[in-house]
């Protein structure tokens, strides 16, 4: 067991009070789901824990200040005149050793963390598991979300659907803006970047829907910019298979042109087929081009948008 989990476990009680309390502010302020307390993943519970931890180490300091704070308020009341007020206090190895060394020693656990969790919660990191990763790749565009599924054949808008029982893989870059995907329920945010390859490694525990979308601000469109991600067991997400690969739509390169143009608050749509290798077409879109295009749908997606 690290020494980061004897420490959430030994603060254990007052996170979970305060936890509570948190989540009862917040269900006040009209905010019923807090995904990231609650977490449905390895990847976001760990994530929360090290957010505890370091919310526990900042009470090492702050819970002192603060009763100290009201402590010195109260002990030197203009009322109190019993008490002895001596300021010169230069020079004392009591007060110089808690000055010192309780910041070095939270600067070194701090350190420790970041070291730690920097290499465990590495988002290229491929997750240990009985089962291959499924692959995903996801596109950001004017505002919604293209997820392309090349083991499978097909695309959606705005609905993210994968086998819970395998660790979900996703590749994602951007054909407009940054923006930054996150699912808060399995993980953090990655940035979604023009002609770049990002990607993030998650896994669900159980089956269930959970809410994603753009955490980077992208212009008009950015508040609608969300979709569902939907963790499913292999029975239900068969019958998913079923009902995106018998859909009507086709996403052909000229095709794609259409669903590139803005839009907001769009529905969810299905494709059953896809322009071969539109991943790496749209990333190519803004790297410099050696030579001809491939193919006629190539020098469409590439050129449509100027």
């Amino acid at each position: 067991m690290t020494a980061q989990r004897l420490f959430y476990r030994s603060l254990k009680p007052i996170l979970i009070s305060g936890t509570i309390g948190t989540t009862l502010f917040l269900q006040g302020c009209g905010i019923s789901d807090a995904p990231v307390l609650f977490p449905k993943g390895p990847i976001a519970l760990a994530q929360r824990d090290l957010l505890f931890t370091a919310f526990g180490l900042m009470m090492i300091v702050a819970i002192p200040a603060i009763f100290l704070t009201f402590y010195f308020v109260w002990r030197y009341r203009r009322s109190n005149q019993g008490v002895s007020y001596t300021p010169d206090w230069e020079g004392s190895w009591k007060i110089e050793t808690v000055v010192w060394l309780v910041p070095a020693a939270i600067i070194v656990v701090l350190g420790t963390l970041v070291w730690d969790s920097t290499h465990n919660l590495d988002p290229y990191k491929e997750l240990a598991a009985d089962k291959p990763a499924f692959r995903v790749q996801a596109v950001a565009l004017d505002w919604k979300w293209l997820f392309i599924y090349p083991e499978l054949g097909f695309a959606s808008v705005n609905e993210l659907a994968f086998p819970q029982d395998r660790p979900l893989s996703i590749e994602i870059t951007s054909d407009t803006v940054m923006n930054s995907l996150m699912i808060p329920a399995l993980g953090g945010q990655i940035y979604a970047m023009a002609g770049m390859r990002t990607e993030m490694n998650l896994l669900a525990s159980e089956p269930g829907v959970f809410n994603g979308r753009n955490t980077m601000f992208s212009g008009d469109g950015f508040s609608d910019q969300h979709f569902k991600a939907h963790a499913m067991s292999e029975a239900d997400f068969t019958t998913w298979k079923k009902k995106v690969s018998e859909s009507s739509g086709v996403l052909d390169a000229k095709y794609y042109l259409d669903l590139h143009a803005q839009s907001t608050a769009n529905p969810v749509t299905y494709y059953s087929s896809y322009e071969p290798g539109l991943f790496d077409l749209i990333l190519r879109k803004y790297a410099p081009v050696m030579g001809p295009y491939e193919s006629e749908a190539a020098e469409l997606i590439c050129r449509g948008a100027a």
